[in-house]
């Protein structure tokens, strides 16, 4: 398989990690990007000067990135997913391959997969199993789809951790989604459960009971952390639990847990948004984050 021309989706923080990563690969001969932002009046020439400094092709439109690509890689918000499938479908090149990395949920990643394969192109669905920042493009990596064990050879080879787990569409989207069910559960139970400690003053009985009972993990560091991803991430970890909602609706049950953990991300991106956590630092304690909500709340 030779793939010498790659587009991204989405040049956030993933596209920009994963462009950056793949861009001097064996064989690929060049990049491109394709952003929204791109076209924003307000920050699109930065967005297109920093991807120039990467020595990334930052194109006009989706027509012209795949006009290009050999392999398309969408990384765009979940509530984009099929959105972006569907647009890209209508200039895709027969014989591309489209690696969906975004958030969705199995239904949603097969009617993107349908609008792809109609058009001549070859979809793969992946279900990205952590977060991005730490590992670049060795990130874990599930794949699915008819064409998922001939691409994984290639991006193997470039370095990547990517397992293929199916031929079937829908498998890694539902490993992916049943995780992040977990995960961003977690995330919003600690900040809920974090920000009532203080506000009540207990947080220095709470913590150490949390220690007793899952001692393998630092309460005050992991708090922190959660509270710093969500802050910085609330408004598409609400979205990926919008999908992951979704996948549990598909499975036949009623999604109440994602459904409530979807509100509270929204609730702390709302408040990021507004300007509440201005000014605190990367290394911002978990009490810096909650003594803002605490304080909001006051005001209220």
């Amino acid at each position: 398989m030779d793939i010498g021309n790659i587009g991204f989706v989405g040049y956030g923080e993933v596209g920009k990690i994963f462009s950056a990563g793949l861009k001097g690969q064996r064989g690929v001969k060049s990049a491109g990007a394709w952003d929204i932002r791109f076209a924003d009046a307000a920050i699109g020439e930065s967005e297109r000067t920093y991807a120039a400094a990467a020595g990334i092709a930052a194109q006009p439109s989706m027509q012209a990135l795949c006009a290009q690509g050999d392999l398309i890689i969408s990384a765009v918000t979940a509530s984009n997913t099929l959105a972006v499938a569907q647009e890209a479908a209508r200039h895709i090149r027969p014989g591309t391959l489209f690696l969906d990395l975004n958030s969705a949920s199995p239904g949603t990643k097969q009617r993107a997969a349908s609008a792809i394969d109609a058009a001549g192109g070859h979809y793969v669905e992946a279900g990205v199993m952590t977060s991005v920042p730490p590992y670049g493009i060795k990130v874990p990596m599930l794949l699915g789809g008819a064409m998922a064990g001939e691409l994984a050879r290639v991006l193997n080879e470039w370095g990547m951790d990517a397992k293929v787990v199916s031929d079937r569409l829908g498998v890694a989207s539902a490993i992916k989604m049943s995780r992040s069910v977990m995960i961003k559960g977690l995330e919003a139970l600690v900040i809920e459960s974090y920000a009532t400690a203080r506000q009540y003053g207990v947080e220095e009985h709470v913590l150490p009971t949390l220690q007793e009972t899952f001692p393998s993990i630092d309460w005050d560091r992991q708090g922190a952390y959660f509270f710093s991803r969500v802050v910085q991430h609330g408004q598409r970890r609400a979205e990926e639990m919008r999908e992951a909602a979704n996948t549990v609706r598909e499975a036949g049950f009623e999604p109440f847990m994602a459904t409530a953990i979807a509100d509270k991300q929204q609730w702390v991106a709302d408040c990021a948004k507004a300007g509440l956590f201005d000014g605190l630092s990367r290394d911002a304690s978990w009490e810096d984050y909650a003594d803002r909500l605490i304080g909001a709340s006051k005001r209220d």
